[in-house]
């Protein structure tokens, strides 16, 4: 059900430059495809996933979240905020980013089908935070994790990625993670509950498809009114998410990085 998807033009009459997306019934599969760039998240790729999931079928119960390559996601494209500070050193290209990025994640988090990240490889910083926004996440055991945001002087600011943490694993442990930017492996990973599932690397299809098959039989109604309750019961935990924020404040340090090299 699960296995590497063929090349689709989803949504009709738009080919997708950094994604392979195939729909089998009500399976709907999304495949991260620029394994070259370690999947790296670009302003494409977000514009890629936005088309994908603004035209979702309501037929689709799961959608399953994968990458091609030996890395699910080697966080974003550092190259572009040097691009759009180019065009705009107040960084406006920025903003805008961040603002897709916050879409994806929501659009993943209250996607009315239930949404299965597959990690295999590394997962870092917007690739941890893509793989958090769904609801349930299979990864190899040899997958490794990293949020470096903090080294590279960034703030951990992407797709609502810090409340979602926070909510998941703690902030105690969160604070650690970040602060020290060190890299954890699939075991702790899962004792965090950022992974709900670990195996090896070539029974990953056969987890995630136990995941999907029973959910595929759900009704519909109550499958759709039960994650909408789980999302809003979540979300009564983070009442003092300030996620909304993201894209101005990693513009605003980018651009005060940028000013600062230039008086330097």
């Amino acid at each position: 059900m699960t296995t590497a998807p063929p090349l689709a033009a989803l949504p009709a009459g738009r080919i997708l430059k950094t994604l392979r997306a195939q729909r089998q019934g009500p399976v709907l599969t999304i495949e991260l495809n620029t394994p070259e760039q370690g999947n790296a998240v670009t302003d494409a790729m977000l514009d890629d996933l936005l088309a994908v999931l603004d035209d979702q079928n309501p037929a689709v119960r799961v959608l399953v979240l994968r990458a091609a390559g030996e890395d699910f996601c080697l966080g974003g494209d550092r190259s572009e905020f040097a691009e759009h500070l180019a065009d705009d050193p107040t960084a406006s290209g920025i903003r805008l980013s961040g603002t897709k990025a916050r879409r994806v994640c929501d659009a993943l988090t209250a996607n009315p089908a239930v949404t299965i990240a597959r990690v295999q490889g590394r997962a870092i910083g917007a690739g941890l935070a893509l793989a958090l926004a769904c609801d349930l996440r299979a990864g190899a055991d040899d997958a490794t994790f990293r949020l470096p945001e903090l080294a590279l002087g960034l703030p951990t600011a992407w797709g609502g990625l810090l409340p979602r943490l926070i909510s998941e694993v703690g902030a105690a442990r969160v604070r650690e993670l970040i602060l020290t930017g060190r890299v954890f492996g699939a075991a702790e990973a899962a004792s965090l509950s950022v992974l709900q599932k670990t195996v090896p690397a070539h029974e990953l299809d056969t987890a995630v498809d136990a995941w999907a098959k029973p959910i595929v039989r759900r009704p519909s109604a109550g499958l759709r009114v039960t994650k909408t309750l789980l999302n809003s019961l979540t979300a009564s935990a983070r009442l003092a998410d300030a996620s909304a924020l993201d894209a101005e404040l990693m513009a605003a340090v980018v651009a005060e990085q940028h000013r600062a090299r230039g008086r330097a």
